[in-house]
C-alpha cells in the first residue's frame, strides 16, 4: 500500500517557489548594520535596515551539488530568500559582529583537508573527512524556514543529510542523552567581535541538544545551499541546522561532534542564561527579555534587503514534526 502523505496547511504548491534565476540577480545590496554588543554578559543582536547591493563575490568558489530535492521539505509558505541577500547578511561571531562583514572576513576559514571528529559515549567514535561524509550519507535538498532570535527570518534550500544517519553510523551509548557540537577556533583567523576583550567570550563556540531532538527527522548537517557548497560565511564545510529552533543553535564549521550524558555548556546560554536558553524552540509566546518575538522580518526574494512583517509560528512551522518532543 502506498504512503500518502497529506500536506500541510501552510505548504503552498511548487509553482508559487521563487525561480532559481531570481537567486543569481546582480543587483543585490548591503552594507552597513551594527552588530551585537558586550554589556556585561548579555550581547545584544541587531535588526534589519535597508543596504547597498553587492556582487557576486560572496558566492565565490563554491562548487555545484547533483541533489533531489527531498518532496516533504520542497516548499514552505513563502518564496525562497535571494542567495546573495542570505549571502552577504550573516551571523558568524568568529568572524565580527557586523553581518554585513562576515562574509569578507570566513573568507580566512581554512576548509582544506576539514576534519570532523566523532566521539564520547558511542560505541564506534569516527573521524571523517568532508569525502567521508558525503560519500557515506546520501546528500538530499530540503528547504526550510530560519529564524533568527533578532526577529528576523529567511526560506534557506540546504543541501545536506539527516543527522540520524551519522547517529546510526556511531552507535551512542544507553548512556548518551546529549550531544554537544564544537565548531573552528584559531584566534589568529576566528578573531571574534571587535570588542576588547575578546579573551573573555567562551570560545571555541559550541552548542548542544538533546539527542532525541538530533534524531528527529528535521535535525539535518548541511555541507550545501542554494545547489552548491556551503560558501564560509554559511558555516562550510559542514554545519548543523534545526529549522524549529532559532538560528543561533546551528552550529557552523563543526568540528568536534560529542556525545555526553549531561546538558553541555553552550556559548550563548553561558554568556547571558536568562537570554539564550539551551532548548531556544521557535515560540512567539515566549519574548526575549528585550524584545518581542511575535512578529518577524521576513527577508524575502527580491535583490535588495527588505522585509515584509510576519507573524511568528511556534516551532516556526514544524509542530507537526517536533511538538511531542516537548510534551
Amino acid at each position: 500500500m502506498a504512503l500518502i502523505r497529506i500536506p500541510p496547511s501552510w505548504q503552498l504548491p511548487e509553482r508559487t517557489v521563487t525561480p532559481e534565476s531570481a537567486f543569481f540577480n546582480r543587483r543585490r545590496f548591503l552594507k552597513g548594520l551594527a552588530g551585537a554588543g558586550i554589556a556585561g554578559a548579555a550581547l545584544p543582536l541587531i535588526g534589519c535596515q535597508k543596504q547597498k547591493v553587492l556582487d557576486q563575490a560572496a558566492i565565490a568558489g563554491t562548487q555545484s551539488l547533483a541533489v533531489t530535492l527531498n518532496p516533504a521539505f520542497a516548499q514552505v509558505d513563502r518564496p525562497l530568500t535571494n542567495e546573495l541577500v542570505a549571502a552577504t547578511y550573516n551571523n558568524f561571531y568568529e568572524f565580527g559582529s557586523t553581518k554585513t562583514a562576515v562574509w569578507q572576513n570566513a573568507r580566512a576559514l581554512p576548509i582544506d583537508d576539514w576534519k570532523v571528529e566523532v566521539t564520547g559515549l558511542v560505541s564506534k567514535p569516527q573521524t571523517f573527512d568532508l569525502d567521508d561524509l558525503t560519500r557515506r550519507f546520501p546528500l538530499e535538498e530540503r528547504i526550510y524556514r530560519f529564524r533568527c532570535v533578532e526577529a528576523w527570518s529567511m526560506v534557506i534550500p540546504w543541501v545536506g543529510f539527516p543527522m540520524n544517519l551519522l547517529i546510526q553510523a556511531v552507535e551512542p551509548t544507553a548512556a548518551a542523552k546529549f550531544v554537544r557540537f564544537t565548531s573552528y577556533y584559531n584566534p589568529k583567523v576566528t578573531y571574534g567581535p571587535l570588542f576588547p576583550p575578546n579573551q573573555f567570550l567562551p570560545f571555541p563556540y559550541t552548542e548542544g541538544m538533546r539527542l532525541d531532538e538530533m534524531a528527529n527527522e528535521l535535525a539535518f548537517f548541511a555541507v550545501g545551499v542554494y545547489g552548491h557548497t556551503l560558501p564560509k560565511q554559511h558555516g562550510a564545510p559542514l554545519r548543523a541546522v534545526l529549522p524549529w529552533k532559532y538560528g543561533f543553535k546551528g552550529a557552523k564549521s563543526i568540528v568536534k561532534i560529542e556525545f555526553v550524558d549531561r546538558q553541555p555548556a553552550t556559548f550563548w546560554n553561558t554568556l547571558s542564561p536568562s537570554e539564550y536558553k539551551f532548548e531556544s524552540n521557535v515560540d512567539p509566546a515566549v519574548p526575549h527579555p528585550r524584545w518581542s518575538q511575535s512578529q518577524e522580518r521576513f527577508v524575502g526574494a527580491e535583490a535588495e534587503f527588505s522585509w515584509t512583517e510576519k507573524p511568528t509560528l511556534k516551532y516556526n512551522g514544524y509542530g507537526e514534526y517536533v511538538a511531542s518532543l516537548y510534551a
